[in-house]
């Protein structure tokens, strides 16, 4: 397989998840939903004093993580694509400090939405050589350690198993009586 058709072959299923998978498991999420905390304890989206929004995080993170939010898991999602968007196609600008965290779900969706298809653009917007060189990412991750290829399969990895993981949490919101 070529490096071309490697790239098409992560495009279309990258594509095929979010299109034809997630997207449609979240549309009608609501805002209850969005923030609805299943476990004490749960990292979330949270209005702070002055009324902007901001995400629970630490670095190191504990172990055994926090069970986390749809809000949470959806601006993961969009933060992980928008960081490295800015860091690998753009001008390498983009901090976690500088996000607007989006404290609604239409708002979270959208954050994700418009996060996904500026990746989207920025990988079709690559070459064959660009597979295989060794780009330095957001800073905290190990995008530069590795080829770009790699990064790509990273990020098709996280957007699957994160939304499969909002999926999951909309199941049970529904089923809790």
């Amino acid at each position: 397989m070529t490096s071309a058709e490697w790239l098409s072959t992560l495009r279309r299923q990258l594509d095929f998840q979010w299109t034809s998978v997630l997207r449609p498991r979240f549309e009608g999420l609501t805002n209850d939903e969005y923030l609805w905390e299943p476990a004490p304890g749960c990292w979330s989206v949270r209005r702070a004093p002055g009324g902007r929004f901001t995400i629970d995080w630490v670095r190191p993170e504990p172990q055994p993580p926090p069970v986390t939010t749809i809000a949470w898991r959806l601006c993961h999602i969009g933060s992980g694509l928008m960081l490295r968007v800015n860091h690998h196609f753009g001008d390498r600008s983009l901090t976690l400090a500088a996000i607007e965290w989006p404290g609604t779900a239409a708002g979270g969706l959208g954050f994700a939405e418009e996060a996904y298809t500026g990746w989207c653009a920025g990988l079709d917007g690559i070459d064959e050589v660009a597979l295989e060189r060794r780009s330095q990412g957001p800073p905290g991750s190990l995008d530069g350690q590795l080829p770009f290829a790699d990064v790509i399969l990273h990020v098709n990895r996280e957007l699957i198993q994160h939304g499969a993981e909002i999926a999951l949490l909309r199941d049970l919101y529904r089923a809790r009586g």
